[in-house]
């Protein structure tokens, strides 16, 4: 793909869109960033660009500037349905995500991993798997560091392992991973999503250009992921936690591989990761080493050592008897159910936020049989309360250190609190993180102040 002296739009610019254009104009081409955003609150960023001599384009988007594009190039939180966008595409501009892009330059083997939920704990796993075995990997995409990046620089790793979201996805025309992982689908981002179908379909297109030589790696026992089976060109290659498969990896207390002729079992017994989800994190990572040809011992050893993500039920610690975990990164209900599931009763959950669309319906048997208190916060309380009434006692509060001091207030030895908050932090924080770290930062002043 040539960049010299193409006329290339980047769309957004928070970190994916910085490193795209900073990538693109180091190539040679005339690029704008168009940002909705007023430059004042656009800070250093901006400058840099600037001095780069990348055109910004800030305060709204103009359908001129896009117009007069030879390619779009999108951000992950920038709709593909915004007008100027679609006036481009309908004048036949190409337009498409960053993932894309860096793919077109990409030297390395992809290794993409995608999912409603589990994706950044299966691909920070793998990641510690091939370092573990003495390959040097990059680790990214969607978790941390853009794709873009990496193709940026030397590309001198044995592998890529990449995070993809379904707003990545939804821009790809190329991008062809010789290994896709899909965990698992369930209601998210329905606030972006005209309907749940558009969203499984964003997610499916990780499989579209893959061929009968390339890898699927696919969650046995999500119906959802089970009916893509038929449409999937590339070998599949399923896991399950609920029954024994012919060929694949099956879960009975330990992890059993059936796999290109060969049989082998794999202990986790004392791994730090619980709960079942991660049972099933664990196998689609096991998946993925074996077909890499990874030392099973040194995989098994990672599998037990490796302690998970902060924000993704991270314990915080045990105050007078009841113990407290941040879940903050359980932004959607499909997370919450999970950790509901994981954690023995009687629990107290803390949940709200920014309403993403979805059903809480899935929560009601699960809060009826664990948790004695329901704390609501956020711009969704109102609609949680609502959909959850009656199915556990609820108290309603304004903010985050308001719902905390409640939950505390509440809580017996014996009880365990979980932030779980089944929604984006958006409506009152940065990032599932900045909630995250103030979540924490709230308990651990709280119990001091009480100790």
């Amino acid at each position: 793909m040539e960049l010299n002296g193409k006329k290339i739009v980047v769309v957004g610019m928070a970190q994916t869109g910085i490193a795209t254009a900073q990538f693109l104009a180091r190539g040679g081409a005339q690029v704008t960033v168009s940002e909705a955003q007023p430059l004042a609150q656009l800070g250093t960023p901006a400058a840099e660009l600037a001095r780069q001599g990348v055109l910004l384009e800030t305060g709204g988007h103009c359908a001129e500037t896009f117009l007069s594009a030879e390619l779009i190039v999108v951000s992950p939180g920038v709709p593909l349905n915004i007008a100027p966008l679609c006036q481009a595409r309908a004048r036949g501009i190409e337009v498409i995500s960053e993932i894309e892009l860096a793919y077109r330059f990409l030297r390395t083997p992809l290794i993409a991993v995608t999912g409603t939920n589990g994706k950044t704990t299966t691909t920070s796993l793998l990641g510690e798997m091939f370092q573990q075995a003495g390959r040097k990997v990059f680790v990214g995409g969607n978790i941390g560091t853009p794709l873009i990046t990496y193709v940026a620089g030397v590309q001198d790793c044995a592998f890529v392992i990449a995070e993809i979201s379904s707003f990545q996805l939804e821009g790809i025309k190329a991008f062809r991973p010789f290994i896709s992982v899909l965990l698992n689908i369930t209601e998210d981002h329905l606030d972006r999503y005209q309907s749940f179908a558009d969203y499984c379909r964003a997610k499916a297109r990780i499989f579209q250009n893959q061929t009968e030589h390339d890898i699927a790696v696919l969650n046995y026992d999500d119906p959802l992921v089970r009916t893509l089976e038929n449409s999937i060109t590339a070998r599949k290659i399923f896991f399950s936690t609920q029954q024994p498969l012919a060929a694949g990896i099956s879960y009975n207390g330990a992890l059993h591989i059936k796999l290109q002729g060969t049989a082998a079992q794999v202990s986790i017994a004392g791994a730090a990761l619980s709960g079942m989800h991660n049972v099933e994190n664990m196998m689609a990572a096991l998946a993925v080493g074996w077909m890499c040809g990874l030392p099973l011992a040194g995989m098994e050893q990672t599998l037990k050592s490796f302690s998970g993500l902060k924000h993704r039920m991270e314990f915080v610690g045990t105050f007078r008897g009841v113990a407290c975990y941040n879940d903050s990164k359980a932004t959607n209900v499909g997370a919450v159910v999970k950790s509901l599931e994981s954690l023995p009763a009687p629990l107290i959950l803390i949940a709200g936020g920014k309403d993403k669309g979805g059903s809480y319906a899935p929560l009601l048997s699960l809060l009826r049989d664990k948790v004695k208190l329901l704390v609501l916060l956020g711009e969704a309380r109102e609609r949680m309360h609502a959909e959850l009434s009656g199915a556990a006692e609820t108290i309603m509060t304004a903010t985050l250190e308001d719902a905390v001091q409640t939950a505390f207030s509440r809580a017996s030895a014996g009880d365990t609190v979980l932030f779980s908050p089944a929604c984006s932090s958006f409506d009152m924080f940065t990032s599932y993180a900045h909630r995250g770290e103030c979540f924490k930062e709230l308990v651990r002043a709280l119990t001091s102040a009480t100790a």
